[in-house]
């Protein structure tokens, strides 16, 4: 869930419940919506650290990153 800094929520949050919803009304399972702030920043950063070049960065970062909102989320639930 895209929300802005100060916790509000924007057009891209509203068309992430959207697909949530659709996503939910198509397989019968609950779906949960899951705070994605400074995800991309953490991943970039462990990326960083992990002196990975710029370019394979680049091409990584998304998935680092949803790898970094799994690791929250499954946090979360402990």
């Amino acid at each position: 869930l895209p929300d802005s800094l100060s916790g509000q929520e924007g057009p891209a949050a509203a068309a992430a419940r959207r697909l949530a919803n659709r996503v939910a009304d198509a397989t019968g399972l609950p779906v949960e919506l899951w705070d994605e702030r400074f995800t991309t920043r953490t991943a970039e950063a462990a990326m960083v650290e992990g002196r990975v070049r710029r370019r394979q960065r680049r091409a990584a970062v998304d998935k680092v990153a949803a790898a970094v909102m799994l690791q929250h989320y499954l946090d979360g639930r402990r």
